[in-house]
């Protein structure tokens, strides 16, 4: 199983307070690429962990530091735990739709307002109008607010659902722990509180006891919410029953000053009384008035099944930027075609034995449904290594359009890959004297052995006749290209290193040259090595540097090291050290000298703080930022002739770079066949998005199923391992396409579902109205989630 992704995000960059904006926009950023647990330094931004719904982990920690502005967790979801080490501002949990929130200090005003899911823990007291217009959907649990202190006032206005506990520990107002006109307008919910108060609304709340059940409820998540914030020595004070009371709201029949009247006297007394027996039909009818067991089925159904298939990717390609159909290669497996399932992969990378079985760290089996119940994910590593014995692809003939590729890396190599595909001749240009860009110039053999590397680039070669290798590219050349191709795609990379400007710095050896020397035998090393920078490349270099001879490696970083997966694993293997935060103040001949004073022995030292884009060629009609060029959704730079992708346009994963490169081929496609105007490429439209594969059947957009609508307790937890790739495709859910094992006929307990077969040789599932009674058995059973159980709507 992938290792969990850990980062931290800063509200400061350059000395200055950033956005909240782009604050939010990074932490959305670090959630696409995996992480599962981000620590936020925070300066004042608003909105602080809202809206960051993961698709690549069932759960989330965001833990923060510093000052959170107003709104911390508004809209928050579910999976999605929050933590902040210290108080909070205003609005904290505003429409709060699942996160749980934990404040170790005090929380102002607006906490939970309108908070309609999740829970909120505060390690202090509130300020006003706390748990305000909350609501409760009854299919969901409800929500939760619980102050260890006191509450201000208007505390519970309108609240209209969920729970609030006020422990009473040391409250501003000792006297007062709910403060002033608490629970007007209260229509429901409780509040149970410990302590003296002032009164409340009697319009709108009653007093009730705290009865055994509640008592229950109240005890046992009690223990909860003092673990979450490390106060459990308070039980003893606050695990006495008699101390505590309730309040809830009035019902509209206690409001108005009338009790409700039950069923059965209504039958009793105005019914049979006044109409029924002994009144005015009584000798007119001899109907059984008993109640009627009713099992609807038809119109009268409340829920009706829906047979959603294929509607919904499976997590596995949604994950994926490359976008290559896991599921469909595993159903294809599973039906004998092992062929037709590596071939398959070779429309959507031209590196999949390179990419997918040895450097990628493999999103699709982070995403694996399987991983939410703790079962390992289905081995997508084990098909990628089998890709090599893919086939070469038949090419169709060549349109005469040409598209120069300023780049032979995988980014370059993709996008010329896919040009030839869709029938035009791409050039591909690389200042290097070989193919493959990094991957082959500076990935360690230990990491992607040379022969499979060399037989894919091979394969390359084969079918993109046109490359020119040893080009350096001036603003000259770049302008000949323009006006002798019909497009240039930019897919250069960052090849210039970033050094940090210390005195010394001279003395540095950058990561990529370290990495190259060492691949092409060329690289001294010594016993004492220090990598300043941690992330994926730094463990690279450690790696190698053992293999060099080095004995005592250090990594340092001025936060916690991003590095994961199988590059950590190799680093701490040979026995180096991690150690942060670490800020370098200069570097001497005895190695590096800390902003403390401490020196560092080293003979040699790296530096792997990140490479940036050499952009000197390019005019000033192409846009850029921050050292990167600027592009659109479609991978289009601000000349319309000029498309750019990979990490010339922003640092990131290979098949991000890949993933580029086929959306900027299927949009020149679109373009040079007439399909799309030159100028009207900014967006990416409904017919792109069917090309690329993110549309489903009867072209509707895509999305990914959820989670909570797979089935996997067909599949055995004991299962560590995986055979071949047979058994892989055996325990593949099928996420959102049937795998046709008739479980929902089989279960249907009355045998309203039948498989039908159709004229091109699929199938569907489909439901007798007549017979179908909406359970919901066949959307609980199904493993795919195929099944859909949804409101019934009849006509009229």
């Amino acid at each position: 199983m992938a290792e969990s992704h850990n980062i931290r995000v800063s509200g400061l960059e350059d000395g200055k307070r950033i956005e909240s904006r782009i604050l939010e926009e990074r932490l959305q950023s670090a959630v696409r690429s995996g992480a599962e647990h981000i620590e936020v330094d925070a300066f004042g931004q608003h909105g602080i962990g809202g809206r960051l719904w993961q698709k690549t982990a069932p759960k989330l920690h965001l833990s923060v530091y510093g000052s959170p502005g107003q709104r911390l967790g508004s809209m928050g979801f579910p999976g999605t735990t929050i933590e902040v080490f210290g108080p909070a501002s205003d609005d904290t949990g505003w429409l709060n739709t699942g996160a749980d929130i934990i404040i170790h200090g005090n929380a102002t005003n607006g906490t939970a307002n309108a908070m309609a899911q999740g829970r909120i823990w505060v390690d202090g007291g509130l300020g006003a109008r706390g748990m305000t217009m909350t609501k409760h959907n009854p299919r969901h649990t409800p929500p939760e607010l619980w102050v260890l202190g006191g509450v201000g006032d208007s505390f519970a206005e309108f609240m209209a659902g969920g729970i609030a506990v006020i422990c009473g520990i040391d409250p501003a107002d000792p006297e007062n722990v709910l403060g002033y006109r608490p629970c007007v307008g209260m229509v429901g919910g409780s509040i149970y509180f410990r302590g003296p108060h002032k009164g409340f609304s009697q319009a709108d709340a009653k007093l009730i006891g705290v009865d055994d059940e509640r008592w229950a409820w109240l005890s046992e998540n009690l223990m909860v919410f003092l673990e979450r914030i490390g106060r459990p020595e308070l039980f003893e004070i606050l695990g006495d029953r008699s101390q505590w009371q309730c309040l809830v709201a009035l019902s509209p029949h206690e409001k108005m000053g009338k009790k409700r009247r039950s069923m059965a006297d209504f039958r009793a007394n105005a019914w049979d009384a006044e109409l029924g027996r002994g009144g005015l039909i009584g000798d007119l009818t001899d109907l059984d008035r008993s109640p009627i067991p009713l099992i609807p089925t038809g119109e009268m159904r409340r829920f009706v099944p829906v047979w959603e298939n294929r509607r919904y990717e499976a997590p596995c390609q949604a994950n994926c930027p490359t976008g290559i159909p896991v599921r469909k290669r595993w159903k294809l497996i599973r039906a004998g075609k092992v062929q037709e399932a590596m071939d398959l992969c070779m429309s959507y990378t031209p590196l999949p034995a390179t990419v997918c079985g040895h450097l990628c760290p493999n999103l699709c089996m982070e995403g694996c449904t399987r991983t939410t119940q703790k079962l390992i994910p289905v081995d997508v590593k084990a098909m990628g290594k089998a890709s090599l014995k893919a086939r070469d692809p038949e090419l169709p003939e060549s349109s005469g359009h040409k598209v120069a590729v300023v780049g032979g890396g995988p980014a370059g190599l993709s996008v010329a890959w896919q040009l030839r595909l869709l029938g035009h001749e791409p050039v591909v240009f690389d200042r290097d004297s070989e193919l493959g860009g990094k991957i082959a110039a500076a990935i360690p053999d230990s990491r992607i052995p040379a022969d499979v590397l060399g037989a894919e680039l091979e394969r390359v070669r084969r079918l993109v006749m046109h490359v020119q290798l040893d080009e350096e590219l001036d603003a000259d050349a770049f302008t000949r290209l323009k006006d002798d191709f019909d497009f240039v795609v930019l897919a250069a990379g960052a090849q210039t290193p970033r050094v940090l400007p210390v005195p010394g710095k001279e003395r540095l050896v950058t990561a990529l040259d370290f990495l190259r020397g060492a691949k092409h035998g060329g690289q001294q090393c010594g016993e004492r090595l220090v990598i300043i920078g941690a992330g994926n490349v730094g463990c690279d270099v450690a790696a190698v540097g053992a293999t060099l001879g080095a004995r005592d490696i250090t990594l340092i970083d001025v936060q916690e090291p991003a590095s994961f997966g199988k590059e950590r694993e190799e680093a701490e293997k040979v026995g180096a050290t991690f150690r942060w935060p670490c800020f370098t103040k200069e570097i001497t001949a005895e190695g590096v000298v800390l902003s403390t004073g401490e020196v560092l022995p080293a003979d040699t030292v790296v530096i792997s703080i990140g490479d940036a884009p050499d952009l000197g060629f390019l005019p000033d009609s192409i846009a850029t930022e921050r050292g990167f060029v600027t592009v659109n959704d479609v991978m289009q730079t601000t000349d319309p002739k000029v498309f750019a992708i990979g990490d010339i346009v922003r640092p990131g994963l290979i098949t991000q770079a890949i993933g580029d490169g086929r959306r900027a081929a299927v949009v020149m496609d679109a373009i040079l066949s007439g399909k799309r105007p030159l100028g009207d490429a900014e967006t990416m439209s409904d017919d792109i998005r069917a090309r690329l594969g993110s549309v489903d059947d009867e072209g509707r957009l895509s999305e990914m199923i959820d989670y909570s609508r797979i089935t996997l307790e067909y599949f055995d937890p004991r299962v560590s391992h995986f055979q071949d790739l047979d058994d892989c495709a055996a325990q593949c859910s099928s996420c959102g396409e049937c795998r046709d094992c008739g479980l929902c006929e089989t279960l249907c307990p009355q045998g309203a579902i039948t498989r039908q077969s159709l004229p091109d040789g699929d199938f569907e599932m489909i439901a007798d109205p007549a017979k179908c009674i909406g359970c919901g058995f066949c959307a609980d059973a199904c493993p795919c989630g195929i099944w859909a159980l949804v409101k019934n709507t009849p006509l009229g």
